[in-house]
């Protein structure tokens, strides 16, 4: 039997990054309403630096509204002994005249707007009497105030974005500014989903003795969604491993990544076990943790193939600390698991020797926390109350009121 560290770390080392493309920057435009491919770029790493193909700002301009002047002009002016200029005219956002300031005279200037030729400085409208035809300035100006110079922000050349950058929306600016036409990502990993069971009935169906709803299959494309993946498929497969096979050579596909629910434990017709018997790139093995202790990895015609126990919870489990990590790694994005700590407020009991990931919730000030519901892999009820899981050491039987424990939340995923 693995400990949970020995199986993570061999699943986790066994993906590598997909191959980076090229898109155009402009679908940043799209991640509102989506991209036309479906891929927009918010939440995709970087695979290379994005240099500036321009200067930013592109051009010396105003950093606020006022009057462009030449400093010499105003040179002593105080409230009380204001400096008299005529305003030559108004230069707004957008005015794309090359101008020239004539000695001894000033332009009304908007934010922004392109400093005239001469000009070299900018004094705030606070600093006047706003005047539209002669304005009174009742403060020297120091050459170079209040005005944003060409390239002073970016020059040509110079790295925007380092390559591992996971694109958020505070990037959006610099990438849409920085002249690139495209950029090159690491694509989201496309993820399909299989559940596996002759029992299964559709979701919404009424289940008949011996049957079940089938809710593995949308909790898991959910979860892949909530990652950041991309859930290319969501099916389901009888119970021989003929069918599994099948449609798993159908979903390897399209998909980078497959996840499976059902058929690796240890009874006699596990249909994963046997679509895969005899196949050296597939290994099922015994996982020293609770709840998804069976567990199974591999590959199928290029495609990643996690096969997780069928009990909703293990899938659950088995999806957030061996697929999310692994769907990651595929992504350009670090596989570490987020945690945060927290006291334990009342006490349970874990498995010896297994690594438990107990199903708990906060108490109000969301510092400690408290089992709900039974543990067991079944219990579905104990599941949708749940706020986060708990960390049990495998050497720890007995979890002590006041222990610290490591805390995996069950919202913000991504």
């Amino acid at each position: 039997m693995l400990t949970f560290d020995e199986y993570q770390q061999r699943v986790v080392a066994a993906v590598r990054p997909l191959a980076p493309r090229s898109v155009p920057v402009a679908d940043l435009a799209d991640t509102l309403t989506g991209a036309a491919d479906g891929h927009p770029l918010l939440g995709l790493v970087t695979a290379e630096p994005l240099v500036s193909r321009v200067a930013l700002p592109g051009f010396t301009n105003s950093a606020m509204d006022g009057y462009a002047v030449r400093a010499a002009d105003v040179h002593g002016a105080t409230p009380d002994a204001p400096v008299s200029l005529p305003v030559a005219g108004d230069i707004a956002a957008g005015d794309t005249r090359t101008l020239r300031l004539e000695p001894g005279s000033c332009r009304r200037i908007m934010t922004g707007a392109p400093l005239p030729d001469g000009a070299d400085a900018v004094v705030q409208v606070e600093l006047t009497d706003g005047g539209l035809e002669r304005v009174e300035i009742r403060e020297a100006v120091e050459a170079g105030r209040a005005i944003r110079r060409r390239g002073e922000d970016l020059r040509p050349g110079d790295q925007v974005l380092p390559a591992g950058t996971t694109l958020l929306p505070r990037h959006i600016p610099a990438l849409l500014s920085a002249g690139a036409p495209q950029i090159a990502v690491i694509p989201r990993p496309r993820v399909a989903i299989l559940s596996t069971g002759d029992e299964l009935v559709d979701p919404g169906t009424e289940a008949g003795h011996g049957q079940v709803v089938d809710c593995n299959g949308p909790m898991l494309a959910a979860l892949a969604a909530e990652c950041g993946f991309d859930v290319v498929a969501v099916r389901r497969a009888g119970d021989t491993g003929e069918q599994v096979r099948e449609a798993l050579t159908e979903l390897a596909a399209t998909a980078d990544l497959i996840v499976t629910s059902g058929g690796v434990s240890a009874g006699a017709f596990e249909p994963l076990k046997l679509a895969f018997e005899g196949d050296a790139d597939f290994e099922f093995v015994k996982v020293a943790m609770q709840p998804g202790k069976p567990q199974g990895f591999g590959n199928i015609a290029g495609a990643t193939v996690f096969a997780l126990p069928g009990n909703p919870v293990s899938s659950l489990v088995s999806f957030l600390v061996f697929v999310a990590p692994a769907g990651r790694v595929l992504a350009g994005r670090d596989p570490a698991i987020r945690t945060v700590e927290a006291a334990v407020a009342e006490k349970w009991t874990s498995p010896p020797g297994r690594q438990q990931f107990a199903r708990v919730v906060f108490d109000e000030d969301g510092r400690v926390v408290r089992p709900i519901g039974g543990q067991g892999s079944h219990v579905l009820g104990g599941l949708a109350g749940s706020q986060a899981l708990a960390v049990v050491p495998a050497a720890t039987t007995d979890v002590a009121v006041g222990e610290t424990l490591r805390i995996i939340p069950l919202e913000g995923l991504a």
